[in-house]
């Protein structure tokens, strides 16, 4: 009896005990460097398949069933951190970037030992990165090297814009260009230690994913027009057009009601770490902005489309993140069945006056039903006439079909982004919040007369697949770029003055037969170097509206010109580096370090020092070019 007594005792004290240290922790997961809350973490309890996620704040809560609990904390571009319980019951954590693939990685050709590829997945650091890291070049033997993973990756391809005779070809007709994927899929290359294809690197794109400090507009127009012109910095004798567009910034709440339509691929090659949970964490951020008078629906698609949450208040957001937490990936991909149910969703609770949009991500990989690009772009081209726009979201590796994804988001009045990490995700939908959903001003179109008189030949620096014949200018069916709140767009021309011992040559034409062309003697006398004309619409309008402005030929030091100059230029020389490209003149990877250096301004964000940081480990992808 006092046998099985004591063993009542003793088994009544070890369940108090497992009981007492059975508990509930809680803890907030932030960034090292800057302080700032990570949402999506994921928490495992170590040797368990049991664990959580960070909320928007970076806070967690999780039940531990005893004092010897390990945590794991892992977040795509941070170091793993493992951390013992013991009786605490708040466990805090700052996770640290994982940048040390710059420190050690140059790769031969494009293969690596399997030890090394796993310390190729990093992130580079923002502001806190130190500017002068010096880098160690590992070579690895091709001996050594895995085998290369079947990549189906697809770009478009760009043929480079040439030298045009003024006199020949006077004007220059292109569409804006807001996206800025080209960027962040180029940085995703460099920091997996490869040299991106060059058709990967859209130079606009790259030009304007930075932030650059124009004025705001102060008339009726929705933006407003900035002009800068002196030498260019790759070749002495020729000189460098800066233009710069300001969209009006608007307030958050004073934007228009939203009525947005997540539109998410689940198909199973969305399974990855990059895929589809970095597509969950990003689009619970842009829920947090949401107001209560926005309203989202969320529609899915692998083998087939189906509708997982009806029209729900940004005030439900509870509802919302639950239903983005459900979403797991397998199947096949129903892509085009996807964006007809997403545009009849819109559709349904479309707001009049308000921001009608769907947000697709994906990694652009459409195999079932309506999928070839043809056929997609003409749904898309169908679908915008309801009024909806449309958001395109590239995420992964290995099989993004960027070329599908830009012309979707072209012809969707819409705009295109590569999303690689939670940072970038950030600037899609926190930072950028307004640019990425509100547009303000839509078929946004330049046309450029040169005055030959003054300039002998001009390019265009990039927007190779937005340019336009000269007679689509004052074509209001033509459909072009649009700018959202508070964006900015950059273009850079490349002029050959009249007069100069320059070398660069347009391309030579035979003389016409039956007609001449002349320079107007009044051309001669004028200071203007060009007329510049600017088309747009309302975001609701079809009739556009016309600016028209000068550029005079008076061209200023480069030791007076502006940040926004010097660094738009560092990063178009990149971009023509990237691209081994045949104007790139004397540009070099030192002489990008050094433009851009000078010019980082006030770079509130950081996206200035990354790409001076990202500059060194370009040098070292490069053959010396």
């Amino acid at each position: 009896m006092k046998k099985n007594l004591f063993l009542l005792v003793a088994l009544l004290l070890f369940g108090l005990t497992a009981i007492a240290q059975s508990r509930t922790i809680t803890g907030t997961v932030t960034d090292l460097n800057d302080g700032s809350p990570l949402p999506g973490v994921s928490i495992l309890i170590k040797g368990t398949a049991k664990g959580t996620s960070t909320d928007q704040l970076g806070r967690y809560s999780l039940a531990i069933p005893d004092n010897n609990a390990v945590l794991v904390f892992r977040f795509i571009g941070y170091k793993t951190q493992e951390v013992k319980v013991g009786k605490q019951n708040v466990v805090d954590v700052k996770l640290q970037l994982d940048t040390h693939t710059l420190h050690e990685v140059v790769v031969v050709e494009q293969s690596m030992p399997r030890a090394l590829a796993g310390k190729m997945a990093g992130v580079f650091s923002r502001r806190d990165a130190a500017e002068n890291m010096t880098y160690a070049p590992v070579h690895v033997p091709l001996s050594d090297a895995a085998p290369l993973v079947h990549n189906t990756e697809n770009y478009d391809f760009i043929k480079e814009n040439a030298f045009l005779d003024a006199q020949k070809n006077p004007l220059s007709t292109f569409s804006i260009d807001v996206d800025n994927a080209s960027y962040s899929n180029v940085r995703r290359f460099l920091n997996q230690g490869q040299r991106p294809p060059a058709d990967a690197v859209r130079i606009e794109e790259m030009v304007n994913y930075f932030n650059y400090d124009y004025p705001q507009p102060t008339g009726d127009a929705p933006f407003s027009v900035t002009t800068e012109l002196s030498v260019s910095p790759w070749n002495k004798n020729n000189q460098l057009l800066h233009i710069g567009l300001q969209g009006k910034r608007v307030a958050t709440d004073q934007l228009p009601p939203s009525n947005l339509v997540f539109l998410i691929d689940v198909s199973g090659s969305m399974f990855s770490p990059d895929k589809l949970p970095l597509v969950k964490a990003g689009l619970k951020l842009l829920v947090e902005k949401l107001r209560p008078q926005d309203h989202v629906s969320m529609v899915v698609y692998a083998g087939a489309a189906g509708l997982v949450l009806p029209s729900t208040s940004g005030k439900d957001k509870k509802k919302i993140i639950a239903a983005l937490d459900q979403l797991e990936a397998g199947g096949s991909t129903a892509g085009g069945a996807g964006i007809n149910l997403a545009y009849k969703v819109a559709e349904d609770n479309f707001v009049k006056d308000g921001n009608n949009r769907v947000i697709l991500a994906s990694d652009g990989d459409f195999n079932v039903g309506v999928s070839s690009d043809s056929e997609l772009q003409r749904l898309i081209e169908k679908k915008r006439e309801t009024g909806v726009f449309l958001t395109v979201l590239g995420f992964g590796t290995g099989n993004l079909k960027d070329s599908r994804m830009e012309q979707l988001a072209n012809k969707g009045n819409g705009n295109y982004a590569y999303i690689d990490n939670i940072r970038e995700a950030q600037k899609v939908f926190v930072n950028e919040f307004g640019g990425t959903l509100f547009t303000i001003a839509k078929d946004v179109k330049l046309q450029l007369e040169f005055n030959p008189a003054k300039v002998k030949a001009y390019r265009l620096i990039g927007y190779e697949n937005r340019a336009l014949a000269n007679e689509e200018f004052n074509d209001d069916k033509k459909d072009a770029g649009d700018m959202g709140s508070g964006h900015s767009v950059t273009a850079l021309y490349e002029i050959v003055p009249v007069g100069t011992s320059s070398e660069t040559q347009a391309g030579n034409v035979d003389a016409l037969k039956y007609q001449k062309t002349s320079i107007d003697p009044k051309a001669k006398r004028t200071d203007e170097m060009l007329t510049m004309k600017l088309r747009y619409k309302e975001p609701d309008g079809e009739t556009s509206r016309l600016i028209t402005t000068t550029v005079s030929s008076q061209a200023i030091p480069a030791a007076q010109t502006s940040d926004n100059f010097r660094f738009s230029a560092a990063v178009a020389a990149c971009g023509m580096l990237l691209r081994d490209s045949e104007h790139k003149g004397t540009a070099s990877f030192p002489m990008v370090l050094e433009l851009a250096k000078n010019a980082r301004g006030k770079d509130e964000e950081g996206y200035r020092i990354e790409f001076v940081n990202l500059v060194k480990s370009m040098g070292l992808l490069s053959d010396g070019r």
